[in-house]
Order: C-alpha cells, then sequence, then structure tokens
C-alpha cells in the first residue's frame, strides 16, 4: 500500500514534518468541538441557559479544523504537483535519453500512458497517502488519550476494536491489491494494443481487415472492462465491511453508556463526550479506506515510473568515429537478438562498404525493424562481433554513429511547432530561402501556400492536420537540407501511403540518397532496383544477401518471397 520511495522524494521529511504539527493541532481542535458540544447540551438537558461562550468555542473549533483541512490540502496539491511534473520530466528525459531503445523495449502505449494517466494518479496518490497515513497515526491516538479521561472502560472497547478492523482491512486489501497489480499489467497491454492499432489502421483498411481487428479491440477491451468490475468488488466490499465493523462498534459502546446511564455509572458529560469522539476516532481509517483502490493505482503507477527511470542504461561504445566516407567499412559477424517474448533474430552476418543503397526486405514480423534498430543502435544485441572504421565494437550504440544518422520511420513525428522548425530540425540554421527550396523540391508548395502564416504556422499534434503524405514530405525536406549526415536510415517509409504518393515520393528520395550510406527496410518491391545490394529476412533470419541480380538467378528464398509479394503461386 506504501511505496517507501515515496518517503525518498525530495522535500518529503519536510512537508511530513508540517503536515504532523497540522493533524497534531486537527486532534486537538476535535477534542476541543467535542467536549464544548458536550457542555453546552449537557448545560441544556440540566434545564439551564444556552451557554454563548461554549457555543462560539464549539464554532471556533469548528472553523480552525476546517481551515487546517484547506491549508493541509493546499501544501499538498503544491507538493503532490511539483513532484509528479518532476517525475514526469525525468520520464521524458529517460524516453529521451534512451529513444527508440527504450520506447522498443517498453511499448509505445505504456510510456505514453505512464508519461499522461500514470503521473496523475502518481499525484493523486502522494495527496492521499501524506494526508491520510499521518491522519491515522496521529489523530486517533490523541483521541484516544483524550477518551481515557472521560471514560477508560469505553476507549479500552474501542482501542480493541480498532486493530480487529485494521485486520480485516488488510486481508480484503491484499486481495484487492493483487487484483490491482494483475490489472496494471493488462492495462499497459491494453494501452500498446490501442497505439499499434491506430498506426497501423491504415495497413488494416487496405488489406480489408478493420473491421476483423476492431472485434479483436472490442474483444480486449471488454475484457478489461469486466476485470475492473472484478476489482471494484473487492474494493466496494473492503469499504463496506470497514463501515459496518466501525458502525456497530460505535453502536456498542453507545448501549454500555446507555446503561451506564440508567445505572448512574456515569454523567451525561463524559457519555456524550464518548459518543461524539467515537467516529471521530474511526474516521481517519475509513477515509484511507475510502480512498484504497485510488492508491492502489497510485502506488502501482508509482512504483512503474520509477522502474522506468531507474532502468539501467543501454550499453554504449564511448569511441570517437569521423564523419562516414566512401572508404570506410563496417563488418558485422554472429549478431544476435532476443525478445522478451522469445523471438530471436540472427545470427547476422554482413558487411556495408562505404556509399551503399542497402535494401532490407522481408515479409511483415521477418525482422526488417529490429535489424534496423540494432544496426542503428536502438537496440542492443546479446552477441555481436562488429567492427566500424577499424574498431572493434559490440554495440551500434555508438554517440559518433548515431549523430551521423537521419532517421525516417513509417509514421515521421511532427513537432508541435512552426513549419519552418519542423523542417529545420536538423539544421536550425538553415535560412528561409533553403527552407523554401526543401519545400519546393519535396512538393510541399500546396501545403505552403494554404497556411495562414506560411513558415510560421504552428503545425503537429492539436494544430494543422497533416496527411501521412505531407508528414513524410516534411521527414523529407529535413534530410534535404541536411547534407552533412552522411548515413540514412528508413524503415519502411511509404508503408501507409497509396501507391500515387508513394510513387511520387521516390522520385524526391533517390536524389537524397546519393552519396550517403542508404539502410532501406521494405516490403514493396520496386524499391529494390535503387538499391546496391539487398539483405533478405524470414522468421529474424538473414537468409540471403547479394546484388537484386544475384538474388534473381539465385533459387533462393528471394524469389519465393518475390511471387508472395506480387500474389502468384507456385506452380
Amino acid at each position: 500500500m506504501i511505496d517507501r520511495q515515496l518517503f525518498k522524494l525530495a522535500g518529503a521529511s519536510s512537508i511530513v514534518k508540517k503536515l504532523a504539527v497540522l493533524e497534531v493541532l486537527q486532534a486537538f481542535f476535535i477534542m476541543g468541538q467535542a467536549l464544548s458540544l458536550s457542555f453546552v447540551l449537557t448545560k441544556l438537558w440540566q434545564g439551564k441557559s444556552l451557554d454563548i461562550v461554549l457555543l462560539l468555542v464549539f464554532i471556533a473549533c469548528f472553523t480552525c479544523r476546517q481551515f487546517l483541512n484547506a491549508v493541509s490540502d493546499s501544501w499538498l496539491t503544491d507538493y503532490s504537483s511539483e513532484v509528479s511534473e518532476n517525475l514526469r520530466a525525468e520520464l521524458l528525459e529517460k524516453v529521451f535519453d534512451e529513444g527508440q531503445a527504450l520506447v522498443q523495449k517498453q511499448g509505445t502505449g505504456s510510456l505514453i500512458t505512464m508519461s499522461l494517466d500514470g503521473i496523475d494518479e502518481v499525484r493523486n496518490y502522494i495527496k492521499l497517502i501524506y494526508s491520510k497515513v499521518l491522519e491515522m497515526m496521529i489523530v486517533p491516538v490523541l483521541l484516544f488519550i483524550g477518551m481515557l479521561f472521560l471514560d477508560w472502560k469505553s476507549a479500552v472497547i474501542l482501542l480493541t476494536t480498532y486493530p480487529l478492523i485494521v485486520l480485516f482491512m488488510i486481508i480484503l486489501g491484499k486481495s484487492a491489491q493483487d487484483k490491482a497489480i494483475k490489472q496494471f499489467g493488462n492495462f499497459q497491454v491494453l494501452s500498446n494494443n490501442f497505439i499499434d492499432s491506430l498506426r497501423g489502421i491504415d495497413t488494416l483498411k487496405y488489406l480489408g481487415l478493420s473491421k476483423l481487428y476492431s472485434n479483436s479491440i472490442f474483444k480486449t477491451s471488454e475484457g478489461f472492462r469486466k476485470r475492473t468490475m472484478s476489482v471494484l468488488k473487492v474494493a466496494m466490499l473492503s469499504t463496506f465491511a470497514l463501515d459496518f465493523f466501525t458502525t456497530l462498534s460505535i453502536a456498542i459502546i453507545a448501549v454500555f453508556l446507555g446503561f451506564d446511564l440508567m445505572n448512574g455509572k456515569i454523567n451525561l458529560f463524559p457519555a456524550l463526550g464518548i459518543l461524539i469522539l467515537a467516529p471521530e476516532y474511526f474516521l481517519p481509517i475509513r477515509n484511507f479506506a475510502g480512498d484504497f483502490h485510488a492508491t492502489l493505482n497510485g502506488k502501482n503507477a508509482f512504483a512503474r515510473i520509477n522502474e522506468l527511470i531507474n532502468l539501467p542504461k543501454e550499453p554504449s561504445e564511448e569511441i570517437s568515429l569521423h564523419d562516414w566516407r566512401d572508404s570506410d567499412e563496417l563488418i558485422v559477424s554472429n549478431l544476435r537478438f532476443n525478445y522478451k517474448e522469445g523471438a530471436e533474430i540472427g545470427p547476422v552476418n554482413l558487411t556495408v562498404k562505404g556509399y551503399q543503397k542497402i535494401g532490407i526486405v522481408g515479409m511483415s514480423g521477418s525482422g526488417k525493424t529490429t535489424l534496423i534498430n540494432l544496426l542503428s543502435g536502438f537496440l542492443t544485441p546479446i552477441d555481436a562481433e562488429i567492427n566500424i572504421q577499424d574498431r572493434a565494437v559490440n554495440t551500434m550504440n555508438i554517440p559518433d554513429w548515431q549523430k551521423q544518422m537521419i532517421y525516417i520511420p513509417q509514421q515521421p513525428y511532427v513537432f508541435t511547432k512552426s513549419l519552418r522548425e519542423n523542417i529545420a530540425f536538423y539544421t536550425p540554421n538553415a535560412s528561409d530561402e533553403e527552407i523554401k527550396e526543401a519545400i519546393h523540391v519535396m512538393g510541399l508548395d500546396d501545403l505552403l501556400n494554404d497556411l495562414p502564416e506560411g513558415l510560421d504556422t504552428v503545425i503537429g499534434q492539436g494544430k494543422r492536420v497533416l496527411s501521412g503524405g505531407q508528414a513524410q514530405r516534411i521527414a523529407l525536406a529535413r534530410a534535404l537540407l541536411d547534407q552533412e549526415r552522411k548515413i540514412m536510415i528508413f524503415d519502411e517509409p511509404t508503408a501507409h501511403l497509396d501507391i500515387e504518393t508513394e510513387i511520387d515520393l521516390k522520385k524526391r528520395m533517390i536524389p537524397l540518397m546519393n552519396q550517403r550510406l542508404v539502410l532501406f527496410a521494405t516490403h514493396r518491391l520496386h524499391w529494390l532496383k535503387e538499391m546496391d545490394y539487398i539483405l533478405v529476412m524470414n522468421h529474424g533470419q538473414l537468409v540471403e544477401q547479394g546484388t537484386l541480380e544475384e538474388l534473381q538467378e539465385s533459387d533462393g528464398y528471394f524469389k519465393q518471397l518475390t511471387k508472395q509479394m506480387k500474389g502468384e503461386r507456385d506452380d
């Protein structure tokens, strides 16, 4: 329930001390409120006139108590917001630092969920834990001491029932916690599934599978809903049971006090004081139980975010590389990679020389993207012998290598910035004339003319909506402006585009590849004619490699693959 890391956060000690003082004061105001009200009612019962002074004391105690609650809530709101935003910044810094490697391993949906909903859960968790736990630790203790002076027998009865209630809450809470942890994992799976579905919606519609896949999404979400209701049932049962037993305890106290009053064993004032203080005695644990489910979600999110932030950094090679030249060579031997699900890539053996255009072809799921990510340094192989520029390394996660890369994925990211800033991403010092020339070459003149503020128009998330083709053209315009980087990585950049847009983009992309090392993953056959060398992937294995002519002449898997892609059948 309570994550120890919560009290190791920056500023935790200070806020806990301040809140503890407020809770002590609140306990005294609760007692003052109860005792003053008991005095007023006792005097009225005795036939005396209303004691205005005691009534004002009651009002003052009640007002001060509400004021302390407001101050506590204000402090916790500020503190929880500050801490959660710091956690968000650390998480995003981790994501940007690790880049594609972290995204590949954890899933886009999971990271997005943690950065948005997860942080909100943590903010709520911090507020609830600090306030509820301190209240539960301080207020009942002080109220119990006060009740000892009023009627020690009633105080002992209340003290005896308190641990039983806590024990019962722990038993039910443990069941709810186990279910919540499982459900939290299901939520991350659902998030990744949803994001992947959005990414591939164009392809699913093109293949006529969108309705079939929508049924899959419905079943997944419906299963998640049912499991959520199962968790809520346990949480509600816990709250009901706690309310029942606390109410029963107070009722027992009331019965005993009633008999003592009738028998003259206790006066009205202490009896009223006990009855007023008893609900307040149980109120902190009832409040805690009422927010039990919310704290479970927050705890899981807090633990997951800390786990992501503290993940060990991907191994990297801190070696110095010069800018890629036509005479340079990259030799990869016995490169292997395993996913958690058990899928294996490799062994991969290949040699890359100078300014080559290397195509990586295969069916969906054959390992093209994984190989691209391994060669880019976004993933770390479990085994590899790599020699680059006559330097031996174990991974391509080399800062000097990645600084030379232009990476264009299936769906390039468009920042919520102006069109100028988006295109000048790699070259922030580019002039407007150079940016407009890149826009013209990439066929974005119509987009520029439609934008109300021209190059200064903000595009991206929540702003100007772009088509997939326009986003790809912006990414290519970035590459066109950057003449310094000599390594281009394409991960199926035209996979979600219609054939007319793809052919038009192809004409504009080919010139960008001149005098560069190009790694181009695709499942479109027409691109292979533009490649100097081709790697053929099948079920994670590099099964063939060579020039297009060599592959066409050999009677290997490549021939079978081309027939499958053309929709032909073997005779």
